[in-house]
């Protein structure tokens, strides 16, 4: 999916979505997606405030987050919830009314964000999801 800019707003999914996830304040930012021949997706983000360190600050690096899919999107994240984990966000429709694609953010009990998809990478983002 070609670069694209998210505004901070809420008559939108991926408006809402992103509220959800990041609070608010964040004006806007720009993701790119990109997926791998076998079927590996990867977010590339860049927010207006990014820093870029003088040098390698290895505490400061981590996984921002990562996604698993399953097709029992609502299961999964009582599952986790159950287990000790939290639900971030409801969980949110990119094309509601028009196609069941689902996510949300949750984070496991030892506070690993991570996103669970109700369908695979590049069939929710192949024709744009927003």
């Amino acid at each position: 999916m070609e670069p694209t800019v998210i505004e901070e707003e809420t008559e939108t999914p991926i408006g809402q979505m992103c509220i959800d996830v990041f609070g608010s304040g964040w004006g806007s930012f720009k993701i790119a997606h990109m997926s791998t021949g076998d079927k590996i997706g990867v977010e590339m983000f860049e927010f207006q405030n990014n820093e870029s360190p003088e040098g390698f600050e290895y505490w400061k690096t981590s996984t921002f987050h990562f996604c698993v899919q399953d097709p029992d999107i609502e299961g999964l994240v009582e599952k986790i919830v159950a287990h000790g984990g939290k639900q971030r966000m409801p969980i949110r429709e990119y094309y509601p009314g028009e196609k069941p694609y689902k996510m949300c953010y949750v984070e496991d009990p030892f506070g690993l964000i991570f996103e669970v998809y109700s369908h695979s990478y590049e069939l929710t983002y192949s024709q744009s999801a927003y």
